[in-house]
C-alpha cells in the first residue's frame, strides 16, 4: 500500500514539473493578449468573455486626505463606474441604490473612492468600528483585486459607514476569504445628506503583483442591510461570489508603482508582569523582537522573525465537546497568519485532514513554547505559487521542545483555472526523529461549466513518517463540488491509514474510510407565504458515513433541513431532523462520572433554530437540540446575541448548556462568554472577554486595548486573569485566584 502511495505522489510531482515548463510560455502569451485587449476597453482574456472595465486616473503628485469625502479635484475628472447591478434579491435588475466608483493612483498607492447614495440615510445599518469586524450583516462596500489577472488569487478590502476596515485574501478557489491576513492600508468614511462615501488607500508595498502588468482584475460589491440588497459591478449572478476573481472586471492603466527598496523593519517591545501560579512570586520581564520583510521583486516577499512574541493574541473561545475526537481552534498569531492560505491543501480535506496546521508550532498542550526565530518566503514565479516556512523553538521545562520545523508548498496553475501542487513538512514539536510528511494534490476548476456554473473536482494523497510510527502511514481522497445558487452539491471520499499521524498536521480521526454526499436546493419564492415574505427557502441533505479500514461502519450522520427559511426582514428559522449512529470500540467517558460502554448505538436528534436580523439593536440566534443520545436523552441550548446600543458600545453574549440524562448517569455542562467592546474609533478599541466553564470550574478574562496610532504602528495593552471555582485540596466550591498577566506591546513598521 505504501509503495503504491509513493508511486502516486511521485507521478503527481513529476506532472507538476512537466506542466511548469509547458504552461509558463502559454500563460505569458495569454496574459499579453489579455492585456492588449484590455487597452481597448474590453478583454476576451483567458476566460473567453468580455469584461467591463474602468480606467485608473493618475495623480502626478500631492497627498490625498483619506477622510471619505471625495472632495479633491482628482475625483471629479477620474473615470467612473456609474452603476451596479442587483445580485440579491432580484438578480440582473437595476440596483435600488446608486453607487459610483472611481479609482486613482499615486506614485506608490492605489486609491479607490466610492459614493454610496441612500434616499434614507437614517436607515443605514452600521455598528462595527473594529478592525476585521464582521461586516456581512451591515451596510458596507467591498473591493476585490486580482493583481495577477489569472482568475485564481486576489485581495479583499471592505469598509463600512463607520470607517471600520476589513481585509482578506481570496481563499478556497474563490469560495471563501482568509480574513487572518492583515495589510497596512488606510480607509475613511463619512455619512452625508445623500448617503455615505468612502476612500480606500492601498499602498503598492502591501500587495504582491505581476511586474509590468497594466490591467488588474477588479470588482466592487455593495451591501444595503435593511433591504438585504447586494449590488455588484462585474458578473452580478447569484451563483458567483465577488471573490470569484475569474469573473471580475478590469482595472486598466495600472502604473508601474514605486516600491522603493521593498524593505520593512518592524521592531516591537513587550513588557509584562504577573503571577504564573497561585503562591508564586510576582514575575516581571521585558523583551524585544524584530520582524524583517524584504520584497524579492514584485511577486515575492521574504520574512524573518526573531524572538517572536504573541502577547497581543486573543485567547481561544471555550467550547463543549460531546464527541470522541479533538476539536481544532483557529490560528490567531500574526506571524503564522500572514500568507497562511498559501499552505492550503487538497479539495475537500477541511478540518479533518490538515498536513500542516500551524498551531502545532509554538503551542503544546495549551502551553506556549518560545519561538526563537523563524523565516518565511511566499510569492509567485510565472504560474507557480510557492510558500516556505521554517521555525526554531526553545525548551520549556524538561520537555524536548527545542526543535527546527518547517513546511514547503508549491502550486502550479494549469489549464484555465485549475492547479496541481505538492506539500512537504519536516520536524516534530517534541523532537522525534525523521519526522516528515509529503503529499500532492490536483484540483480541476471551472466557472463556466454548462456556460455559467461552478464546478470543482480534486484528488490528493499524503504520506507521513516518524521514528516509532507504525501501521499504514498514508492518506488519500477525492472530491467533487458543484457550488451554485439553486443547486449546491458536494461529494467526497477519504481514506486515512491507522498510522497516519503527521507531526505538524491535525488529524482527529485515523484508520478510517469516510464518504459524504451533500445536496442543497435553494428556492427563491416571489409570492407571500403566510403573514411573512420569504426571501429564500433552503432544503438541505448532508450525509456522512465513516467505517474502519475493514469496511465495518463506525459512524453515520444524516442531516436534513426540511425547513430553512430566510425572511425579507432578515430573520431566519430552521428545523432539522438528524439520525445518528456511533459504534464504540471501547468505553467513552463523555463527562465526569458518566462513561458509555462499548457497543453500537443509534438515535435521532432534532434542532429548532431562530435567528434574529443583525440590523436590529438587539440581535442573535437561539438553537435548541433535543432528542435521543446514546442510552438516553440530551438537551443542548446555544445562544449567541449582540446588543448594539451604538457603534461606541457593544455587548456580545454566548452560552451553551448541555443537559444529558443517560442510563449511565446525568451530566450538565455550562460554558458562557461575554465580550464588552468600546469602539472609540476605527483605530482605538477596548474589549473584555469573560468566559466561564462549569465543567472545568474555571473563570477566565482577557481584556485588551488596541490602538492603531499610525497605519504602520500599533499599541496593545492586555490583561489576562484566571480563577478556579474549586479548591484543589478541599474540593469545596470556593473561588480562588490562579494566574494573571499584564502585558504592554508596542510595534511599528518602518518601510523603505
Amino acid at each position: 500500500m505504501r509503495g503504491s502511495m509513493r508511486a502516486r505522489l511521485t507521478t503527481l510531482v513529476l506532472l507538476l514539473a512537466a506542466v511548469h515548463g509547458e504552461t509558463l510560455g502559454a500563460q505569458n502569451g495569454a496574459q499579453g493578449g489579455a492585456q492588449g485587449g484590455a487597452r481597448g476597453g474590453t478583454q476576451g482574456g483567458a476566460q473567453g468573455s468580455t469584461r467591463p472595465s474602468v480606467k485608473v486616473s493618475l495623480v502626478p503628485g500631492g497627498a490625498l486626505k483619506i477622510d471619505g469625502r471625495l472632495d479633491e479635484g482628482a475625483w471629479a475628472t477620474a473615470d467612473s463606474i456609474a452603476s451596479l447591478t442587483q445580485v440579491e434579491p432580484r438578480a440582473g435588475e437595476a440596483a435600488g441604490y446608486r453607487t459610483v466608483v472611481r479609482v486613482i493612483a499615486t506614485a506608490d498607492a492605489l486609491v479607490i473612492g466610492i459614493r454610496a447614495d441612500d434616499p434614507d440615510p437614517a436607515g443605514i445599518v452600521a455598528f462595527t468600528r473594529a478592525r476585521d469586524g464582521l461586516l456581512d450583516n451591515e451596510d458596507h462596500l467591498k473591493v476585490v483585486l486580482d493583481t495577477y489577472l489569472d482568475g485564481r488569487s486576489g485581495y479583499v478590502f471592505a469598509v463600512n459607514p463607520n470607517g471600520a476596515r476589513y481585509d482578506a485574501l481570496v481563499a478556497r478557489q474563490g469560495e471563501g476569504e482568509n480574513a487572518s491576513w492583515d495589510a497596512i492600508w488606510e480607509a475613511g468614511a463619512v455619512r452625508t445628506s445623500t448617503g455615505w462615501s468612502a476612500e480606500i488607500l492601498i499602498p503598492a508595498k502591501s500587495l504582491l503583483f505581476r511586474s509590468g502588468l497594466t490591467s488588474w482584475g477588479f470588482n466592487v460589491q455593495r451591501r444595503v442591510q435593511r433591504s438585504l440588497e447586494i449590488d455588484r459591478w462585474a458578473t452580478p449572478l447569484v451563483q458567483f461570489k465577488v471573490t470569484h476573481v475569474a469573473r471580475a472586471g478590469l482595472l486598466e492603466g495600472v502604473p508601474a508603482f514605486d516600491l522603493g527598496r521593498g524593505t520593512s523593519v518592524r521592531p516591537s517591545v513587550t513588557m509584562g508582569t504577573g503571577y504564573d501560579a497561585r503562591g508564586t512570586p510576582l514575575r516581571s520581564d521585558a523583551a524585544a523582537s524584530l520582524d524583517l520583510t524584504q520584497r524579492l521583486g514584485a511577486n515575492t516577499i521574504g520574512s524573518v522573525t526573531v524572538n517572536t512574541d504573541f502577547a497581543e493574541t486573543e485567547v481561544d473561545a471555550r467550547r463543549t465537546n460531546l464527541t470522541r475526537f479533538s476539536l481544532s481552534f483557529p490560528e490567531k498569531r500574526t506571524f503564522f497568519l500572514e500568507g497562511a492560505s498559501t499552505f492550503d491543501f487538497g479539495l475537500g480535506t477541511g478540518d479533518d485532514v490538515r498536513p500542516f496546521f500551524s498551531r502545532t508550532i509554538g503551542l503544546l498542550g495549551g502551553r506556549e513554547v518560545p519561538i526563537n526565530a523563524g523565516v518565511k518566503v511566499n510569492g509567485r514565479e510565472g504560474r507557480t505559487y510557492f510558500g516556505a516556512l521554517a521555525v526554531r523553538t526553545g525548551d520549556i521545562d524538561t520537555l524536548p521542545t527545542a526543535n527546527t520545523m518547517g513546511v514547503l508548498r508549491l502550486r502550479q496553475n494549469i489549464l484555465s483555472e485549475s492547479s496541481v501542487g505538492m506539500i512537504a513538512t519536516f520536524g516534530d514539536p517534541l523532537g522525534r526523529g525523521n519526522a516528515h510528511t509529503t503529499g500532492a494534490d490536483f484540483t480541476y476548476q471551472t466557472s463556466r461549466f454548462r456556460g455559467d456554473k461552478n464546478l470543482l473536482a480534486g484528488v490528493w494523497g499524503l504520506e507521513t513518517a516518524r521514528d516509532g510510527l507504525t501501521g499504514d502511514r498514508t492518506a488519500f481522497g477525492a472530491a467533487v463540488d458543484y457550488p451554485n445558487d439553486r443547486w449546491d452539491i458536494f461529494t467526497s471520499y477519504r481514506r486515512l491509514g491507522d498510522g497516519f499521524q503527521p507531526s505538524l498536521g491535525f488529524v482527529p480521526r485515523r484508520g478510517i474510510q469516510s464518504a459524504s454526499l451533500n445536496v442543497n436546493f435553494q428556492a427563491r419564492p416571489t409570492e407571500l407565504i403566510g403573514p411573512f415574505r420569504v426571501r429564500t427557502m433552503l432544503h438541505e441533505l448532508q450525509t456522512s458515513v465513516v467505517s474502519g479500514l475493514d469496511g465495518v461502519w463506525e459512524s453515520y450522520r444524516l442531516f436534513t433541513a426540511p425547513v430553512n427559511w430566510r425572511f425579507e426582514s432578515g430573520d431566519r428559522f430552521e428545523l432539522n431532523i438528524v439520525p445518528v449512529g456511533e459504534r464504540l470500540s471501547k468505553p467513552f467517558t463523555i463527562a465526569e462520572g458518566v462513561t458509555i460502554p462499548a457497543g453500537a448505538y443509534r438515535w435521532t436528534r432534532f434542532r429548532l433554530e431562530q435567528g434574529f436580523a443583525s440590523k436590529r439593536e438587539l440581535s442573535g440566534q437561539l438553537t435548541w437540540w433535543f432528542g435521543e443520545f446514546y442510552t438516553g436523552h440530551l438537551n443542548e441550548l446555544q445562544l449567541t446575541s449582540s446588543w448594539k446600543p451604538s457603534p461606541l458600545f457593544i455587548v456580545d453574549l454566548t452560552g451553551t448548556l448541555n443537559s444529558g440524562h443517560l442510563a449511565e448517569g446525568t451530566f450538565t455542562q455550562v460554558v458562557t462568554g461575554t465580550r464588552f467592546r468600546v469602539n472609540v474609533s476605527p483605530d482605538l478599541q477596548v474589549s473584555s472577554f469573560v468566559q466561564y466553564d462549569r465543567e472545568a470550574h474555571e473563570l477566565t478574562t482577557n481584556s485588551r486595548v488596541r490602538w492603531t496610532f499610525a497605519p504602520a504602528g500599533e499599541l496593545f495593552l492586555v490583561y489576562n486573569h484566571n480563577a478556579t471555582e474549586r479548591d484543589p485540596i478541599s474540593k469545596r466550591p470556593v473561588w480562588a485566584f490562579e494566574t494573571n498577566r499584564l502585558s504592554l506591546k508596542v510595534q511599528y513598521a518602518f518601510r523603505y
